[in-house]
């Protein structure tokens, strides 16, 4: 594979991150191009739970180099206290294995203020973001007014640089009505993190490039999901960034020509965090049995925020445009242990809008929140799938409905999970 985009196939949290753990062992390179530290991976390994905001899933392989694209944007004090937690759980983060695209924006402490008190301001009307500065991080970005890693190479100029930017940001704060920052409060963590995080700061895309040439194999790891792209999702109910394919290629600096595989990952059924319309979102028993107590860290409460995801049936209308927009070559089904134990299973198989019916979503978000789901029934299984290694061990019930979600989403589906372990995995 001479290089990979891992891609989120719904609205995020669909798993990628231990797909990612999956198929960094047969990579050599494996780099997030888009997001921040709103994504939120979660890789067991043994007796160890692995929680990942920045840092690729493939540094819990030894024999793999890591790298934050360009593409994102990096929270400096944020990444350091990752890099130190899973550096206590044994597992080593040095410039030689991990590295910072000097091209990645940063999140600033302005930027993390300026989203709360947005937040605060839009009321009922909020997006739902993870409140960490996200999404004005890229509105700098954009505006050509943010701040580079490469340039924490230069301690003073940065320290004057954030400075500046916090100034700039008090102003709208307090406009807002919020509490302004105090700049020299806010900047010495930052300062502090810039002096550690030095060594690890490169041109990371003629790096990548220069290893393409070579026959190293990359994996482009995803965050979010396509859904919340902000050019092809449910605007403006999104993130900043594009976590589709095209993004990759952007976000991390190579061309299509070196891309042989866009696997896509979606949950046997539906989940989102924050607002924005789900047409098949349920709510009671049902969504409380997908959604799980929260006493077990795979329960459907966010990675980053610890909120409760909203919980539905599978949108098989999601998954058909979420594979015209990345052209997957193949999809990887989650969670499928999930769904032993009931009776039967429903699948969105088009939307009702007005009388019409729509195979696709519809590109205006007034239609889409009026989108009746169309299901189609599914016999359920009751047997418990954990322990199932093999297609031919799983329910004669489990296989049909598999197939079934291959066929609607036109792709073909070569692996699906019966549990959070990295063993729990059936090939197909």
């Amino acid at each position: 594979m001479p290089a990979t985009i891992v891609i989120g196939a719904q609205w995020g949290d669909e798993g990628k991150g231990r797909v990612a753990d999956w198929l960094a062992a047969d990579a050599d390179i494996v780099a997030r191009y888009a997001g921040g530290d709103n994504a939120g991976h979660t890789v067991v390994v043994g007796d160890n739970v692995f929680k990942l905001h920045l840092i690729p899933s493939g540094i819990l392989h030894e024999h793999v180099t890591c790298v934050l694209g360009n593409g994102m944007v990096v929270n400096p004090v944020n990444l350091l206290k990752e890099m130190d937690q899973i550096a206590a759980l044994g597992v080593e983060v040095s410039p030689e294995r991990f590295m910072i695209s000097s091209r990645a924006h940063l999140i600033t402490p302005a930027h993390v203020a300026l989203d709360g008190a947005s937040e605060k301001a839009l009321g009922s009307q909020a997006i739902g973001t993870t409140l960490r500065g996200i999404g004005p991080a890229y509105l700098d970005k954009t505006g050509r007014k943010g701040i580079r890693a490469g340039q924490m190479l230069d301690i003073e100029a940065f320290g004057d640089a954030l400075n500046d930017m916090i100034r700039r940001a008090n102003v709208t704060l307090t406009a807002q009505g919020a509490q302004p920052l105090n700049p020299d409060l806010v900047t010495q963590d930052y300062i502090e993190a810039a002096v550690r995080l030095r060594p690890f700061i490169r041109d990371t895309s003629t790096y990548v490039n220069a290893r393409l040439k070579d026959g190293a194999r990359v994996l482009c790891e995803g965050a979010q999901g396509t859904l919340l792209d902000v050019d092809h999702g449910d605007y403006p109910y999104v993130t900043s960034s594009s976590p589709t394919a095209g993004g990759a290629l952007i976000g991390i600096g190579f061309g299509p020509g070196y891309v042989d595989r866009v696997m896509g990952v979606a949950k046997c059924f539906s989940t989102r965090v924050g607002s924005g319309p789900m047409p098949t979102e349920l709510e009671g028993d049902l969504a409380s049995r997908l959604r799980g107590t929260g006493e077990n860290f795979w329960d459907e409460y966010g990675t980053t925020t610890g909120r409760p995801r909203r919980c539905g049936w599978l949108d098989a209308v999601v998954l058909r445009y979420a594979a015209q927009v990345n052209g997957f070559t193949e999809l990887f089904l989650t969670k499928l242990d999930v769904l032993s134990g009931f009776d039967e299973i429903k699948i969105a198989v088009g939307y009702s809008i007005d009388g019409k019916r729509y195979e696709f979503p519809p590109d205006r978000l007034t239609e889409l929140e009026k989108a009746e789901p169309i299901y189609e029934t599914l016999p359920g299984w009751s047997e418990d799938i954990t322990a199932v290694r093999q297609a031919s061990d799983l329910p004669a019930e489990t296989r049909t409905y598999v197939q079934r979600v291959g066929e609607l989403c036109e792709t073909r589906i070569t692996t699906i999970s019966v549990g959070p372990e990295r063993e729990q995995l059936i090939h197909l």
